[in-house]
């Protein structure tokens, strides 16, 4: 279960050009409690810029992908091991994300 803790972290991570180790993740507020209160309706707000820029798609369709991924992350990130995906789910999760959106 770890590694998918990881994972999750990483989409994060690779999402949003921030790390864990931020100063501005401090005490309480973690990367994914910014990423969980940004969710959904936000989302956009935390996505790196440079990634939504190199996106040539329509804004409705660039937002439902960042929100999908996002929500994957939280997904894998869970509190209690047990309520985490389990990696197989991810890559089926993810591949549908890809079909979708690509």
């Amino acid at each position: 279960m770890a590694d998918v803790y990881s994972f999750g972290i990483i989409l994060m991570e690779t999402f949003t050009k921030m790390k864990p180790t931020d100063d501005m993740f401090v005490g309480e507020y973690t990367m994914r409690r910014w990423v969980f209160e940004s969710f959904p309706n936000a989302i956009t707000q935390i996505v790196d810029v440079d990634l939504m820029n190199a996106v040539e798609r329509n804004d409705r369709a660039e937002e439902s992908c960042f929100r999908s991924i996002m929500g994957l992350a939280l997904e894998c990130t869970a509190d209690l091991p047990e309520e985490r995906l389990v990696m197989k789910d991810v890559l089926t999760r993810l591949k549908k994300i890809k079909s979708e959106f690509c």
